[in-house]
Parts: structure tokens; sequence; C-alpha cells
């Protein structure tokens, strides 16, 4: 009824005589209908045309068409699996673990592992039901299961000159139920050779598809070095800071530029050389000792830290009214360092000058995290959490 209401964001833009709609990286930001309603009432949308969305939508089409592009994929089912019996007999060709995906989905809903046959109806039938619940849209299909990996994702831009570019990697492992808390580029996992071959791949994505402006391609980076692809996702991310500050790059001013029919304007950076180290943080309006229970409250104190490689990207302030009807994200702290040794230093300082009183937050999880010699030595994974931290 509010920031999804799709005419009412039209009606606005009407009103207040707009020419372009940026979507953020909301639900809306990957909806191809919103994407169309824009174009018909001659509003520039800036991200994909709503045709790519489409196609890129569709995991499982997406992950043909990486397939004939000859960009790695997880060994899996071409098509959507419709009911359990053949999910069955496909687990079987590919081999046990597998996981079960909702073809239409995101954000970890409609995703079920499955380690042993006796599991598979139940898990089968429980993603259907989320992904419907959460899409509108039941069909999943099935992938390998790659045990322990890391989620390395490649920032790539593509204006309607031909220009197609990546900005280096982004390190997402450390995630909590599929949903990412802690982010950082470069990867320590990555080799140079492993960083180039990525980014190749990422580029070859990018010329398959037609994309234009900003996105993300998502691999998954197995204990070997190999790296599959996972998703497209068809707007700029919640962690595209610690990109910007590596690559000396304002990915949000690129996607202006690449709308309004400019060109990508740091093509002579190409090839991008990661510069120093920078971390994100998400902080959430969560209690970590509870399970991460939201906790939505009033902010009676609200400090946010600064100086030399700080920046705090935030809509709260003292007095703030933190709504349980709405994501529990209140702020993002990015830290940049000459290197990992020295960003991570600078997190732990920012982190504890960083002052959020009337709810809990997730400041101490990440505090805690920042003092394990398993994160400081970059030996993460995207389970690591539960079974490292007693999930808080």
């Amino acid at each position: 009824d509010s920031y999804l209401n799709m005419e009412r964001i039209l009606s606005a833009a009407l009103v207040t005589g707009a020419d372009a709609v940026h979507p953020g990286f909301g639900f809306l930001s990957e909806n191809s209908t919103f994407a169309r309603r824009c174009q018909e009432c001659h509003i520039t949308w800036i991200g994909p045309s709503p045709e790519v969305m489409d196609r890129l939508g569709n995991k499982s089409e997406a992950r043909n068409t990486m397939q004939a592009a000859g960009v790695p994929v997880i060994p899996g089912t071409k098509e959507p699996v419709f009911d359990w019996e053949t999910g069955l007999s496909e687990a079987d060709r590919i081999g046990f673990p597998v996981m079960i995906k909702a073809a239409l989905g995101g954000g970890g809903k409609g995703m079920r592992e499955v380690h042993v046959p006796e599991d598979l109806e139940a898990q089968f039938l429980a993603a259907k039901n989320e992904a419907q619940a959460a899409f509108g849209n039941g069909d999943v299909y099935l992938e390998k299961l790659v045990l322990r990996p890391r989620h390395v994702e490649v920032q790539v831009l593509a204006d309607k000159h031909g220009n197609r570019i990546s900005l280096c990697e982004r390190d997402c492992s450390l995630q909590r139920r599929h949903q990412k808390l802690l982010e950082e580029a470069p990867s320590p996992a990555l080799t140079d050779e492993i960083r180039r071959a990525m980014g190749v791949a990422a580029v070859k994505a990018v010329r398959a598809t037609g994309y234009e402006n900003a996105g993300t391609i998502e691999f998954l980076l197995d204990q070997d070095g190999n790296f599959y692809f996972m998703e497209m996702n068809t707007r700029v991310q919640v962690e595209h800071p610690v990109t910007e500050m590596i690559t000396g790059t304002d990915i949000i001013k690129e996607q202006l530029r690449i709308a309004a029919g400019e060109p990508i304007s740091c093509m002579d950076k190409v090839p991008f050389t990661p510069n120093g180290h920078a971390m994100e943080f998400r902080i959430n309006a969560e209690d970590p000792d509870m399970d991460f229970r939201p906790c939505p409250g009033n902010i009676t104190r609200f400090e946010v830290p600064a100086g030399p490689g700080v920046r705090v990207e935030t809509y709260i302030k003292e007095g703030s009214r933190i709504s349980p009807y709405y994501d529990s994200m209140v702020a993002k702290l990015i830290v940049w360092g000459n290197d990992r040794e020295e960003c991570i230093a600078r997190g732990k300082r920012a982190l504890a000058e960083f002052h959020i009183e009337g709810i809990k937050t997730t400041i101490p999880f990440h505090q805690k995290v920042l003092g394990m010699d398993a994160f400081v030595e970059g030996r993460v994974y995207t389970d690591f959490i539960e079974p490292e931290m007693g999930d808080n």
C-alpha cells in the first residue's frame, strides 16, 4: 500500500514532472511490469529493459543462456520440475546433495537443501509452496549443492554504445539463512588468475543477454577454486558501495549516464585493479542474541562514526521510529583501508563509535565477527554463521 504501489508511484512522477524513475534495490527494482508501466507513461526506467529482466528473472532460463554463452554453471535441471517424483529422478541423475530453488525467486525464498533421497518429497513441496507465496509462481528447479561455497559476485556496467565492463568482485559469503550481513571487496579467496577469469565470464554473461545499465553476476566459488554462475541481479545492490570504494567509481552516477544514453565514464580505468580493501556492515534492527528477532521501536540515541575511510548511509536520526512493517536495515556502515588488515581495524573502530539506543541492532554481531580468527584469516563460507557462531 505504500512503496510497492505502482499506481501511486507513477502518479507522483507524472504530477511532479519527473522524467525518470530509479528503482533502488527493493522489490520493484526487478519487476518487469513496473518497468513497462514506466515506459508506457514515457518515464525513463533506470535499469535494463523489461524483456531482459524477464529473461534473467527466470533462473532456469538464465542458467541455459549462460551455459550457451560458455559461462560455467552448476550441474542441474534445464527446465522447471513440476512434481517431486521427477525431482527425485533428476536428483539421482545430478547426485545428492542437491538444492531446490524457486525459478523466479530471490532473497533465499523457495530454497531447500536436500542431502538424502528420503527428504526430497517434503522439501520439494515446501519450496514450491514458499515460492508460490513469495513470488506468485511455484516453479522450482534443481541443481547440485556445492558444499561450503563462497558467494562471490561481479559488478558489471553496460551502456548503449557497446561498452561492457566488470568492476572487480565482492565477497558476500557471510550470510544468515541466505541473507547477506557483511560484504567485502575484493574477495580474500581469489587469486589474480581467478579474478580475471571471473571478470571475463561476467562480461560474457552481459553480452549474451543484451543487458544494459548496472547489474551483478553472482557466482558460487567451491573449495577448489572453481566458480559457477548462480544468478544475475538486474539492479544495483545493497552492497554496491564496497565496489565504489575500491574502484573510485560512482555506480549510481553511471546508471544515470547510461539511462540518459551517455557512455560509461570510467572506460579509461579498464581493466580495474582493486585499490585497497572495503567492507560493508548491514546494521539491522534485529537482536542477534534472540535468533536475530526483529526489534522495532523508537531511536533514543543515534551517533554515527566518521573519519578517514568511513562512510555511513542511513535514513535514521535520533527520534526516528522503526516500524515492524518494513525491512529491518536501518543503516549501512562502509569502511576502507589500504589493505584488509587495516580495513578490519578501521571497521572495529567505527563499530565501537556507532551508537544506537532504543532498539537492538546487529552492531555487536559484527564486532564479534571481526574478532574471529576464521574471519580475519578469510576462512568463511555461506553457511558459516550457524555452525561456527551458534546462529548468534
